[in-house]
């Protein structure tokens, strides 16, 4: 997917922002008028920032790190989700977690619960557990999956972290802040930009606007994880074998 471009995000709604009355002020660089109450979010500056968010996120890709989304609004969860699965990136999708990046180790311990409850279900060997306890088991591991699912082969903090509005998931951005990890996020005008080391103004409400700039992110990833691929390759390919 090309980037997309003034029309695209036009189509998409991603210029409509807030009433007037809910912005935040440290809003007004990215916002090119107000009409019928509502301000109207400048695309030229969301290409802008979608720039040079790309540019960053490619790299974080090349070096092998990892890109955690976070999107835990009911329009985004969908778009966020498919997109993260299809670059294998961790994801947060139903609930942050208190301490999901800065209690990490407290994390770890329970996807390794939700992963030997998935070996003892699947060990049919095991004729120890009894229908009710089988049936106990299931539903504790659907309830980790649901909401560790998306983190479940994470097996380090990531690099950084791609937010769909930043004002709605604010604690993991106090986390990444604390923990010195690079924010990426889509930024709507009752948000104040500076929270993020990279902002993309835009609608974070429509549907369409989030998913319209999340598969683009998806595929700027993509490209940088076929960079690094390429080069692992190349590597190899120029590394004499040992005599």
């Amino acid at each position: 997917m090309a980037k997309p471009t003034y029309k695209d995000l036009l189509d998409a709604g991603a210029h409509l922002g807030h009433m007037k009355r809910k912005w935040n002020p440290k809003m007004s660089p990215y916002i090119f008028m107000e009409r019928k109450g509502i301000h109207i979010i400048d695309l030229n500056k969301t290409i802008e920032g979608l720039d040079k968010a790309a540019g960053a996120l490619e790299q974080v890709a090349k070096s092998g790190r990892k890109v955690m989304f976070v999107a835990t609004k009911k329009q985004a969860k969908e778009a966020v989700s498919q997109m993260a699965r299809s670059v294998n990136m961790p994801f947060v999708t139903e609930r942050w977690l208190g301490g999901m990046m800065t209690n990490f180790s407290t994390i770890k311990k329970s996807v390794k619960k939700m992963n030997n409850i998935d070996k003892l279900l699947a060990d049919e060997s095991v004729t120890s557990i009894t229908k009710k306890e089988r049936l106990t088991l299931t539903r504790e591991r659907n309830k980790l999956e649901k909401v560790l699912g998306g983190i479940a082969n994470m097996n380090r903090l990531p690099a950084a972290i791609f937010v769909v509005d930043i004002h709605h998931e604010h604690i993991a951005i106090a986390e990444a802040k604390k923990l010195g990890i690079k924010i990426f996020g889509i930024v709507d005008t009752n948000s104040d930009p500076t929270q993020v080391d990279f902002a993309i103004p835009a609608n974070d409400d429509a549907s369409k606007s989030i998913t319209t700039i999340t598969n683009y992110i998806g595929e700027v990833i993509k490209g940088g994880l076929d960079d690094r691929r390429k080069m692992k390759e190349a590597q190899k390919t120029s590394t004499p074998a040992a005599s």
